[in-house]
């Protein structure tokens, strides 16, 4: 059986029993770092005193090499394995790599389920304090100014149906800035929330203007709303 499971974006302390159960009696785990997958395992039991499969398999798991992976796994899978899928951070699939097996999995009528986690977008969703009934996840911005230019447009074009649509997305510190600065251009008056760092230590939350939030810095794991 495929297990989708969610892991804490940054506190381990956000782990649940349900996740630590599943996690620790699996057969294989599929995950895009081994060495996080590890560190995970060791929280767990530290957590919960629920000691690894002696038998357990890691197998490093991203999208470059989810085709080359996917005949083993299917394989192990219809053997009866129990397999868990989780990603480096939150709920696997959004924003990372499984869509290719669940797809698979579903045609092949292989059983699976999901085991609830966090998300980023939606944590920050509720830090940012905007109206939340209607709210678009972006994914992962464009690297390209001109795509993010078009992605700037289509808000638009969205907000003259729905003024009260919040969209999110996630960004990387070296290219926020530069998003910011078109996003200054395209759309001033928006109003931006980026949550950096979520659960963890150096959590950081802020808000204004474009014009203003580009003359900051960030560092780590980033999320943008744009409301």
């Amino acid at each position: 059986m495929l297990y989708i499971v969610g892991t804490p974006l940054g506190n381990m302390e956000d782990l649940s029993i349900r996740q630590a159960k599943i996690i620790s009696s699996s057969d294989i785990i599929l995950s895009e770092d081994t060495r996080l997958t590890g560190l995970l395992l060791m929280s767990i039991e530290k957590l919960f005193h629920f000691k690894k499969n002696t038998n357990l398999q890691h197998i490093a798991y991203y999208k470059e090499i989810e085709f080359q992976k996917l005949p083993y796994i299917l394989m192990e899978l219809e053997m009866g394995k129990n397999i868990v899928l989780i990603s480096s951070a939150g709920m696997p699939i959004i924003s990372d790599p499984g869509s290719l097996l669940l797809k698979h999995v579903i045609k092949k009528s292989i059983p699976f389920t999901v085991i609830p986690g966090p998300t980023a977008y939606t944590t920050a969703l509720v830090y940012s304090g905007f109206e939340a009934s209607s709210h678009m996840f972006i994914g992962f911005l464009p690297k390209k100014s001109s795509e993010i230019k078009k992605v700037c447009s289509h808000m638009s074009a969205v907000k003259s149906v729905l003024p009260e649509a919040v969209f999110i997305a996630y960004d990387s510190p070296n290219r926020i800035n530069k998003t910011l600065e078109i996003i200054n251009d395209s759309l001033p008056q928006v109003n931006i929330c980026i949550c950096r760092e979520l659960t963890k230590k150096f959590e950081e939350i802020v808000r204004g203007k474009a014009k203003d939030l580009m003359k900051l810095s960030y560092k780590g794991e980033i999320v943008v709303l744009f409301s």
